[in-house]
């Protein structure tokens, strides 16, 4: 089973001067440091002193293309043989910048400015990409790292590089959070958003300092560290400098090595940068470490080899309603493949939504058990909707994993379900598994790739972004195909209509953090599209079940004085006319708070 690279790979491409006065062995460590195992693209410039010819260069140059050629044999870098050689060579430089599209410039701290006859100010107030101002010494290979971050905009540039230094290199990070001294609701915004950033990445040490002193405390904290990160700039909307006076201090003062950086799109553009921007460095780094390909878990001997060394069992529950053309496929692929010759699954179960077709009847002659939803329970009375059979499954099935998958899909294979199995096999922190695909729409007879999916990318995934923007990375969050360990599932609550997706998913984020979910890409699903007046019925449950979750954050009550009726349009022939349904999303309690099921569960 392939290993999953972990690293944030924010850069790829890294362009770096080589001039005659600077020393590439610092930068060139710092460079592969950032971009891992993208491009780093070396080119050689000299300047010429005013009033010489430019011919005179021609020795310089000379040894500037046997540095390159000796950087580029012992270090595995690209070059470009040409040397410039100018009377302005931060000019020529900025037009190599242009002609190569690095998204990351690094240059050395103070070499290259002189050798450049270029200020930091110049260079830097509007820089036309990502720059990393580094100074040595760095060493070969890089033990210890501490990011400064204070509480503004630029600590998310600087924590991502940090993050990206510390997968490629495998060096340990430690997150000094250096407090305002005066705060103000801005920072005070973003030191909160910071903080809760910092909490979930594990493996970052968090050192929190409220100090007025700044510079010192960083330099007393760099003590044992290979290398100190931190923005240019510590202010937002900095005038006159494009480095702050403290980063010019670190860059003279501290004894190990330096990289500061300036981001291309800055605060300082004009453009204010919400603080809530630092979550994308939680939601990069989940998506990047968090999602999986079915592919990476097609050995089922593997699979079924992790299964026994952690001693769990594994149910499969099918909802359903009026499936019958398709729940028979469903079912037999799925059995056959991973019952019959792997035995992955120890159940499969159908809970049916009172069907009034054939579907109980074809599941009950392949095998499976069959439930009707409305009839287990049924104490606590029966209510419709898929969200309600989800709930009830949890009761009616044993395994210490609970996966779900639809019964209308018309391309069934194994990997729907092993595909959501092997991430929670292969990583026992995971508690929740959602999965994703390319979803195809049928035009009447025409199929169109990758047309499905609206009330997912028109209601869903906007109010997560507007409202829980930590599971904006979350593909499909409205997928039919997921699932979780039970000792989560029956903690959550459970809306019993169309909102029970997004509802599980946000508690289990709540409950348990991202690093508790992942994500798997399951292809290509082929279903029967609903028409949109359905889809319009789903995303008012949606939007319902969103605020549902706001109010509980929040402690509000926003759904007392709301509609909780859709007014749905009807056409008939000369007659326009308007039809009421009342669409309230109802929720269940987290099932271990059910006396049956604890009873039943032994819990």
């Amino acid at each position: 089973m392939p290993e999953k690279k972990n690293a944030i790979n924010q850069f790829k491409k890294a362009l770096l001067p080589i001039t005659l006065h600077s020393d590439p062995r610092s930068a060139l460590t710092a460079a592969h440091a950032l971009v891992g195992e993208g491009e780093i693209v070396l080119v050689g410039l000299y300047a010429v002193p005013p009033g010489k010819s430019l011919s005179t260069g021609a020795t310089e140059a000379r040894k500037i293309r046997t540095l390159l050629q000796r950087c580029s044999d012992n270090l595995k870098v690209t070059y470009r043989k040409r040397v410039r050689v100018s009377f302005e060579p931060w000019e020529d430089f900025l037009d190599l910048v242009d002609e190569e599209q690095p998204d990351l410039v690094v240059l050395e701290w103070p070499a290259h400015f002189e050798d450049m006859g270029i200020s930091p100010e110049d260079a830097l107030v509007r820089p036309t990409s990502n720059f990393a101002v580094i100074r040595g010494p760095i060493p070969d290979s890089l033990q210890r790292l501490l990011v400064a971050l204070h509480d503004n905009p630029y600590a998310e540039f600087a924590l991502r590089t940090a993050l990206t230094m510390t997968d490629n290199s495998s060096a340990k990070l430690t997150a000094l959070h250096l407090k305002s001294a005066a705060p103000d609701q801005a920072s005070e915004e973003f030191a909160s958003l910071l903080a809760s950033v910092l909490n979930q990445l594990e493996h970052v040490n968090q050192i929190e300092n409220a100090a007025l002193d700044h510079t010192r405390e960083i330099l007393k904290e760099a003590a044992g560290h290979d290398l100190v990160i931190l923005s240019a700039r510590d202010q937002p909307r900095m005038h006159g400098s494009a480095v702050s006076p403290l980063a010019r201090h670190i860059l003279r003062e501290c004894p190990g090595g330096v990289v500061t950086m300036t981001a291309m799109r800055s605060p300082d553009s004009g453009i204010d940068m919400p603080a809530g921007n630092a979550i994308s460095v939680l939601v990069d780094r989940w998506f990047a470490e968090n999602t999986y390909h079915a592919d990476e878990f097609n050995d089922l001997e593997r699979l079924l080899e992790l299964k026994a060394s952690q001693g769990v069992t594994v149910s499969l529950a099918l909802p359903a309603l009026n499936e019958e053309e398709t729940v028979g496929n469903v079912i037999q692929t799925i059995k056959s493949a991973l019952m019959d010759e792997v035995p992955l699954l120890d159940e499969i179960v159908l809970l049916d939504s009172n069907s009034t077709d054939r579907t109980r009847e074809i599941a009950a002659a392949c095998g499976v058990p069959v439930y009707v939803h409305q009839q287990v329970l049924p104490e606590y009375g029966a209510r419709s909707g898929k969200g309600e059979a989800l709930w009830k499954s949890l009761h009616v099935t044993r395994g210490d994993i609970l996966l779900w998958v639809d019964t209308d899909i018309v391309n069934i294979h194994p990997r729907f379900v092993y595909g959501l199995l092997g991430p929670l096999l292969l990583n026992p922190a995971l508690q929740f598994i959602k999965g994703f695909y390319r979803r195809p729409i049928k035009m009447g007879e025409r199929l169109q790739a990758g047309g499905g999916g609206r009330v997912t990318e028109l209601t869903a995934r906007p109010l997560l972004n507007l409202f829980y923007p930590e599971l904006s990375g979350v593909v499909q969050p409205l997928s039919g195909e997921y699932g979780g360990r039970r000792s989560a599932l029956e903690r959550l609550t459970f809306f019993s209509g169309y909102g029970v997706e997004t509802g599980l998913l946000i508690d289990v984020f709540e409950k348990f953090g991202l690093r508790a979910i992942a994500q798997v890409d399951l292809r290509e699903r082929i279903h029967h599209n609903q028409p949109l007046e359905s889809l319009s019925k789903m995303s008012f449950a949606i939007i319902q079940a969103v605020i549902h979750k706001l109010e509980q954050r929040y402690g509000l009550g926003m759904l007392d004085d709301i509609n909780k009726s859709m007014k749905l349009i009807r056409y008939e022939p000369e007659r326009l006319f308007l039809e009421v349904e009342e669409i309230a999303e109802r929720d269940r309690p987290p099932i271990i708070e059910i006396a049956e099921y604890r009873k039943l569960h032994n819990t």
